[in-house]
């Protein structure tokens, strides 16, 4: 068989823009236009650079509304050769550990594998929960935040794991996961032959009822979610003035303001 790699993908909101709803504590997506994860477009990059040396496919998945699309395009455009759009009202209010048993059904509906690769997090969500969840879904090892990868063949990697007190240099044998951070690699630009033709190509979509007959469709969505949020809070933002000290006595005035607040 040939090699196969999976990376999932996710669409998300200009974190910029994007609104929260304050009465179900989530974020209003439609309140902001959509981009892919910019961290998955290293996991794919990655992927593809894997593909440039040992060939194989590269199958991208994604969970989403129907606007998901375009990640998935654009992924198509920049190497990727298979996609899929899981997009169904049940899988919405997903948390990470109803996003990452969705993703495994549907990663098991697909079949044999190699490795997958995530981006390290979204920068919507920012838990980096989904990628280690998934692995253990599918009962593989995985190792995070890999920020170099050294090694790479058809049975095993060897990777650096970037966990900012220390630097970690693991071998894992495949089939297995990883998270990777946005130093590994610098995603390449998509040719606008490439775009066209990722303009024409099927993206399969499949629904809850597709997955029904390998998980638990009362695990996915909202339903399937253990964590909800309490409450959405907005800090208040007041003036502050500024003071600018200059010239000789500016230290004897520092020394005067720290004291008079309580610092000394």
């Amino acid at each position: 068989m040939e090699f196969h790699l999976i990376v999932p993908m996710k669409y998300v909101p200009d974190i910029e823009k994007v609104k929260f709803d304050t009465k179900t504590g989530r974020i209003d997506r439609s309140s902001a236009p959509g981009e892919t994860n910019p961290f998955d477009l290293n996991a794919l990059e990655t992927a593809v650079q894997i593909k440039e040396k040992l060939g194989g496919t590269i199958t991208v998945i994604s969970m989403g509304p129907p606007q998901a699309e375009f990640c998935l395009r654009d992924a198509l455009s920049r190497g990727a050769d298979r996609a899929i759009l899981l997009s169904d009202v049940k899988f919405a209010g997903a948390d990470t550990l109803a996003t990452s048993y969705t993703l495994a059904c549907a990663i098991k509906k697909i079949g044999y594998f190699d490795l997958i690769i995530c981006g390290e997090k979204t920068v919507d969500g920012d838990t980096g929960q989904v990628g280690p969840e998934l692995a253990e879904h599918l009962g593989i090892p995985h190792v995070a935040y890999v920020s170099e990868l050294r090694e790479v063949s058809k049975d095993k990697i060897f990777v650096v794991c970037d966990m900012e007190d220390a630097y970690y240099l693991v071998e894992v044998r495949l089939p297995a996961l990883i998270t990777v951070t946005k130093d590994i690699n610098t995603p390449r630009l998509p040719s606008l032959k490439a775009k066209l033709r990722a303009r024409k190509a099927e993206i399969e979509i499949w629904s809850a009822e597709d997955l029904s007959g390998i998980g638990d469709v009362s695990r996915f969505g909202i339903s399937g979610s253990p964590t909800s949020v309490y409450k959405v809070a907005f800090p208040e933002i007041g003036k502050k003035g500024c003071k600018i000290l200059k010239g000789e006595s500016a230290v004897e005035e520092i020394i005067g303001v720290l004291e008079k607040e309580g610092f000394l």
